[in-house]
């Protein structure tokens, strides 16, 4: 759901800026008045008539508005024009009520309400003209709101379905695991590698639908399905870490570490009869977070010259891609070996904190 916030104060500010941007119009008519200071009651009028200018103008502005919406431009146009000489006949009418009051005039002339209005009609209709073009970049900037909260939501909806993906895949290949393990009549492994899942599905629940986490919840997250592997594979996992000094509490993606890692597992490590080694190491260069992943693998006969990324991969890729932009950089590389290199790297900014 939209907020309407924005739209709320965009109302208000179009009445409000019309009147300060009209201010001069009243500096104007006051400037105007000095000249008349000392002769008679000619400061009072001109009093009369910028109040009457500051009365007219909330009116003024409802109506511009309602006729904006709901006739064409050059109805509103000729509807203004008539409403705001109206107006100024209505100013005049007052001005004469008070001459009459204050016998400076023998008595009512309704032949003077048409003399002089062009004072208070051109005030009246400048007025309009600010309303017009305040109005305008009010609308202009409440419709880029609305489009950047549009395509905020868009994004955040895709980075939850992109998340969403990797849980089916993860659970697939763990209860997968867990049937190897029983078919293999491993039954205390695999009742271990279940209370292994069961802590890291919780993890994944505390954390919430948060998408950048400190490294040091990501590292162990990581580090319940890294228990959950060294069931399976034992002294065939060798794992080395390496994390630069004051780097625990820079903001990373979550769930970044965790199908890297089960893709170097399942797909380069696992397969090797020796088991093989598992590298992440994490620095800072700069203004820049780099993560390097490497991983020992099988050589692929026959692989095709541009292989179908993993999804665990690609679903990296582009939660990468929507979070940073073109801020970010991604490497991955297969050697003829098997080996494989991936290398990240991120802004770097420290998790604010709670």
């Amino acid at each position: 759901m939209l907020r309407t916030d924005s739209a709320a104060r965009a109302g208000a500010a179009s009445l409000w800026l019309p009147w300060l941007a009209g201010a001069p119009l009243v500096l104007c008519m006051t400037v105007m008045a000095l000249p008349d200071v000392g002769h008679g009651q000619a400061v009072a009028f001109r009093g009369l008539y910028a109040a009457a200018y500051l009365l007219w103008t909330l009116p003024l502005a409802h109506a511009q508005r309602w006729l904006r919406r709901h006739t064409p431009w050059l109805s509103a146009v000729l509807a203004l024009l008539a409403l705001t000489y109206l107006m100024s006949l209505a100013n005049n009418a007052a001005a004469q009520w008070l001459a009459v009051r204050w016998h400076l005039v023998p008595q009512y002339d309704w032949r003077r309400l048409f003399g002089g209005l062009d004072g208070c009609w051109l005030a009246l209709i400048a007025f309009c003209a600010i309303h017009a073009v305040v109005d305008h970049a009010l609308a202009l900037r409440a419709e880029r709101e609305r489009v950047g909260e549009a395509l905020a939501l868009a994004r955040e909806a895709e980075l939850r379905a992109l998340r969403y993906q990797l849980h089916p895949h993860f659970l697939f290949n763990t209860l997968n695991a867990v049937s190897t393990l029983v078919a293999e009549q491993r039954n205390a492994d695999a009742n271990r590698m279940l209370a292994r899942l069961a802590d890291l599905l919780r993890a994944m629940l505390e954390r919430g639908e948060v998408h950048e986490v400190p490294l040091a919840e990501e590292l162990a997250l990581t580090g319940h399905y890294l228990d959950i592997e060294k069931i399976r594979l034992g002294e065939r996992l060798a794992l080395e870490l390496r994390v630069g000094p004051d780097l625990l509490q820079a903001a990373v993606p979550a769930l970044l570490l965790q199908p890297l890692v089960e893709n170097a597992i399942r797909h380069g490590i696992a397969p090797r009869a020796g088991g093989g080694r598992l590298q992440l190491h994490v620095e800072r260069a700069g203004g820049q977070l780099q993560l390097r992943l490497h991983n020992d693998g099988v050589a692929q006969v026959d692989a095709p010259a541009e292989p179908h990324p993993a999804i665990g991969l690609r679903n990296v890729r582009e939660r990468l891609a929507r979070l940073y932009g073109s801020a970010h950089g991604f490497n991955f590389e297969l050697a003829a070996n098997g080996d494989c290199r991936v290398r990240i790297s991120l802004p770097f900014r420290p998790v604010a904190a709670a």
